[in-house]
């Protein structure tokens, strides 16, 4: 241990204090934490959930149909279920026959059943396939899927299943049913902690040092769960929201503590009192780490801007999760450092004399940095020449909300979705309904033309007779595609009938006709994620380039950071097209059958990895830039950054990759593999090919325009400092002082 005429000089700034005050108050922080836990958790299970899968897209066509039918044909403006039966013999015989009918007739007086449409009544011949084998009965609620309640959702699921028999297989499709029996998710977080513990026992060689940031980032998380429970009586929040909470907060929680805990070590290494070192470590890393925790925040946010419910209500249920890890990093983590004091090296896995993870050296990282500055040309083309191949399959994407054939197999969505295909076509999961409001009721031959010319239609398998309102002021056509809901075809089919087939028929009658449905709702709402997708990308590029500038205080860096992010977040868009859309790996990685990519997919994973990427960029710049003020010299400084930071920085990514990538391994639920691998794959290329290969070639290059900003863009910008030294003089040498306030010469 040093003297302390040799000790360090520490330096204590707003966190550096709430450090001291969380290190000295320990006992009263853990308090605090674990009554939040208690109270959060059992409020949540007094109060309960309120999950809505409610996808809306604003004054849509399809959601003009839905007010036609609201209006005109209320027992059909709710969401419907589909009770489909297969038989070993015809559904025809006496016993099948008499247990479809039995459940059709006790689903008539069930609770929020609007009708039922039975196979063996008039006009319903068409629900039973050419074999015989297999048929159907359509069950209309009364409001939509988001609005059931569950206990009448199940009610429908027993009375069905109970009237299966040998001989006789029964299984249920459908939005209602997708939403009380859909995908569970699988063990996934479980898998992600298992890998961050066995990776940081590596990285750090401690059981304590490892123990810490897991034990933080799961009580945040846990905590953050049940503040977005509540949220759900107030927000319309979607049913996998908890899955995408629980990856962010795994993720960045463990990032977050395992950034804090290395630096502690290495101030405790160069002979820093605990108490000390916590303070150092929150005044450094700690710094790093606010900064990036607000940047993911700001990144979320973004999802705000789309304007539809269940986008702010995903976007608010991930923010409390990051918001309550990174509190937890800045607060609980320091006080649990108070605990494990000197003793965060106990219970070491390494031989006594085994370098630290926090140590200085010329290792592997200091050789890898020296190689990058020595061939910065081939480093930055290489780099950004995969980054481009990668990304190659993103032209080809096709936006469109993905159906139940990609639900698991063992699902009775997924087996309800099969026997319809099989017995009468794909497009038989995802009918369209045109509903047409009249001037008159002498009006009704323009119905009957419409319902033969949509009939007529190719792409069209069938028509089911036009139904009038009790006034004949309004009618309802169901038109079946041949093609499957997520079908590109059928995409084509809703727009063609919309421009081209239904515009001549009711055109200057005065009659208007809209084609709506689940189907067409989807459509209508992918084409407005789309639209919406320029205007989230440009706003939280603008924030980060900011903050980027504000925190580092130069023009280079912010559009460096910005243009390298959308490099990495259009390589694993493409990846996820090649492997869920194109195919490639599917066996491998169990993706079942191909399918498009739901539109929401790509907003949230660019608000999600654009802050994810700023968080390995504020990782690696700020020691860059600690060390740049140190010493004035763009290289060493470069190259000195990326060899003290790799080792952590790889350590936080591993951690988070395999977070991610276990929800496409173990989760049942398509959108969370296709998450799970986007996000997995982004964080894999961000944190080799854009850290560690093409940031430090290009800033080599760059040279000292890293550090130079134009006076009319400093002056506005608030000061946000970055992270500052453990000692005195770190920080000595603003860019000002250093004669960077013009232009590099």
């Amino acid at each position: 241990m040093t003297s302390d005429a040799a000790r360090p000089e520490v330096r204590r700034g707003v966190l550096g204090r709430l450090a001291a005050a969380c290190y000295r108050r320990r006992r009263r922080v853990l308090l605090c934490w674990v009554i939040l836990l208690i109270g959060a958790t059992a409020v949540a299970q007094v109060v309960g959930t309120h999950f809505k899968d409610k996808f809306s897209s604003g004054n849509t066509p399809s959601q003009q149909a839905l007010n036609i039918l609201q209006s005109r044909f209320p027992s059909e403006a709710g969401d419907s279920a589909q009770v489909v039966f297969q038989g070993s013999q015809t559904l025809t015989t006496a016993q099948n026959r008499t247990a479809i009918e039995s459940v059709a007739r006790q689903l008539r007086s069930a609770r929020d059943v609007a009708s039922v449409q039975s196979p063996f009544v008039p006009g319903g011949s068409y629900q039973i396939s050419r074999d015989g084998r297999i048929g159907y009965i359509t069950v209309n609620f009364t409001t939509t899927s988001d609005r059931l309640p569950a206990s009448a959702v199940n009610h429908v699921i027993d009375v069905a299943q109970d009237a299966a028999h040998p001989g006789l297989k029964v299984a249920l499709g459908g939005s209602p049913i997708q939403t009380v029996d859909g995908a569970h998710p699988g063990p996934a977080e479980g898998i992600g902690v298992t890998a961050a513990i066995l990776i940081m026992l590596i990285a750090f060689g401690s059981v304590v040092a490892m123990g810490l940031p897991i034990l933080v980032a799961v009580i945040g998380l846990a905590i953050g769960i049940a503040f977005e429970e509540l949220l759900t009586h107030l927000l319309v929040i979607p049913t996998f929201s908890p899955e995408l909470a629980a990856m962010m907060g795994l993720g960045v929680g463990i990032d977050y503590s395992l950034l804090i805990v290395t630096r502690y070590r290495q101030f405790l290494s160069e002979g820093l009192e605990p108490e000390d070192a916590v303070v150092a470590s929150l005044s450094t890393s700690g710094r790093a780490v606010l900064i990036a925790g607000t940047t993911v925040v700001i990144s979320l946010l973004g999802l705000f801007l789309v304007g539809q419910p269940y986008m702010i209500g995903l976007s608010a249920g991930a923010i409390v999760s990051v918001l309550l890890v990174l509190i937890g990093s800045l607060t609980l983590l320091p006080a649990m450092l108070g605990f494990a004091g000197r003793s965060i090296e106990r219970f070491s896995i390494r031989r006594p004399g085994k370098r630290s993870v926090a140590a200085s050296d010329r290792g592997f990282w200091y050789r890898w940095s020296r190689m990058i500055q020595r061939h910065p040309w081939r480093a930055a083309v290489g780099s950004v020449a995969t980054l481009l191949l990668l990304a190659v399959p993103l032209f080809s994407m096709r936006l469109a909300f993905s159906d139940a054939g990609n639900d698991p197999a063992t699902l009775t969505t997924r087996q309800a979705y099969d026997l319809l295909a099989r017995g009468f076509g794909p497009g038989f999961n995802g009918p369209l309904v045109i509903a047409v409001a009249l001037d008159r009721p002498s009006q009704s031959s323009v119905v009957d033309r419409l319902a033969e010319r949509i009939g007529g239609t190719p792409g069209v398998a069938r028509v089911v007779p036009p139904r009038f309102d009790r006034g004949a002021d309004a009618a309802l056509i169901v038109a079946y595609p041949t093609t499957s809901p997520q079908a590109a075809a059928t995409q084509r089919l809703v727009l063609h009938l919309r421009t081209d087939v239904i515009p001549p028929i009711v055109g200057h009658t005065g009659v208007i006709a809209q084609v709506g449905g689940e189907t067409a709702a989807g459509i209508d709402g992918s084409d407005f994620l789309s639209s919406r997708l320029p205007l989230v990308l440009g706003v939280v590029i603008a924030l980060s380039f900011v903050l980027l500038c504000s925190m580092f205080r130069s023009l280079a860096i912010p559009i460096k950071a910005a243009i390298m992010n959308l490099l990495s977040i259009g390589a694993a868009y493409g990846v996820m097209v090649a492997v869920f859309q194109w195919g490639w790996l599917g066996g491998l990685l169990a993706i079942g059958r191909t399918s498009p990519i739901d539109p929401w997919i790509p907003l949230v994973m660019f608000t999600i990895l654009f802050g994810l990427s700023m968080d390995y960029e504020v990782f690696l710049l700020s020691r860059i830039a600690e060390r740049w003020r140190e010493s004035g010299d763009n290289s060493t400084s470069v190259a000195d950054g990326l060899a003290r930071t790799a080792r952590v920085i790889t350590a936080a990514a591993a951690i988070m990759f395999f977070v991610f990538g276990s929800f496409v391994v173990k989760d049942p639920l398509h959108i969370l593999k296709v998450f799970g691998l986007g996000l997995a794959v982004a964080i894999l290329i961000d944190s080799t090919i854009v850290r560690m290969v093409l940031v430090p070639s290009v800033m080599e290059l760059i040279g000292r325009w890293n550090w130079w900003i134009p006076k009319w863009l400093d002056r506005p910008l608030p000061q946000i400092g970055i992270e500052h030294g453990a000692r005195g003089d770190a920080g000595r040498g603003s860019p000002a002082l250093m004669g960077l306030d013009q232009a590099p010469r």
